[in-house]
């Protein structure tokens, strides 16, 4: 894997304010979001704790499989914030391996697998109590111009 920057909190931010303000599961600005707070690690990944509410179940008692790939994708565009990249998810392959229960936490992570900018391929977990309970692999696509981060590539 080529590094492609220092993973850093304040990357991560500054990409989250400037392009994911409205984010449903990260914006800080989303009226209904859910406001997730991933932190960044020294090898390069993120991780959130994400509280599991009833409100999102699918099948009574179970966390609904598309709030995990919602989940799982936003983790791995955070990790790549951190790592001061904006992309967009150009293919998401997500595992359920065991039902993530609800009304318990879950830690939602994510980490660069391999850089070929502008593609990024990238992977994620969801653990509940040490177990991990879905995973994803994905590639990411480089898709802002480095002259305004707001103008996309044709």
């Amino acid at each position: 894997m080529s590094v492609i920057t220092e993973p850093t909190t304040a990357a991560m931010a500054a990409l989250q304010a400037s392009l994911h303000s409205q984010c449903m599961l990260c914006g800080a600005d989303h009226p209904q979001g859910l406001r997730l707070a991933f932190n960044t690690h020294a090898d390069g990944h993120v991780e959130a704790l994400f509280p599991c509410d009833r409100l999102y179940q699918g099948y009574t008692g179970y966390l609904h499989g598309g709030v995990i790939a919602a989940l799982l994708d936003s983790a791995m565009t955070n990790c790549l914030f951190a790592h001061g990249r904006a992309a967009l998810t150009g293919e998401l392959n997500v595992r359920f391996l065991k039902p993530i229960i609800v009304s318990r936490p879950a830690i939602v992570s994510a980490r660069l697998a391999k850089s070929l900018p502008p593609l990024f391929y990238m992977e994620a977990d969801i653990r509940q109590n040490g177990h991990i309970m879905a995973k994803a692999s994905a590639k990411f696509m480089e898709a802002w111009s480095k002259v305004s981060r707001r103008t996309f590539i044709a």
